[in-house]
């Protein structure tokens, strides 16, 4: 059974920093990607960041690009959103996801989720 727990998330003043971090467990994830994904209140679930396995591909969306950096550990099972400067725009509910393959940045290709943390910015 494949479990994503992630941690990290809080309360911050914009232009502040946090580390969201997601560890996967319950199967060998080589040749899996992972992804970050957030939900805003009100909104719909938009994609955020993705890594490849090897960690040799990444993809930002437009709106953290500079700001937001995605990574991963060398076993590959945890994958890191270094998140800075942020905006109060960026609040918003950030989940973990995975699949096999490549990088997506449609939610429904990714089977597995974790269950969210809250990322809240003040202004």
């Amino acid at each position: 059974q494949v479990q994503l727990v992630e941690s990290g998330g809080g309360l911050v003043q914009a232009g502040g920093s946090l580390r969201l971090s997601c560890a996967a467990s319950g199967r060998t994830f080589s040749n899996y990607a992972m992804g970050w994904f957030r939900q805003p209140p009100g909104k719909g679930r938009e994609s955020v960041a993705a890594i490849t396995w090897s960690g040799g591909s990444t993809y930002y969306a437009n709106s953290v690009k500079d700001r937001f950096t995605i990574s991963r550990d060398n076993a590959g099972n945890t994958v890191y959103l270094q998140m800075n400067s942020l905006k109060p725009e960026d609040t918003a509910v950030y989940y973990c996801a995975v699949r096999a393959g490549g990088i997506s940045t449609t939610s429904w290709s990714y089977p597995y989720w974790g269950q969210g943390t809250q990322v809240t910015v003040s202004s």
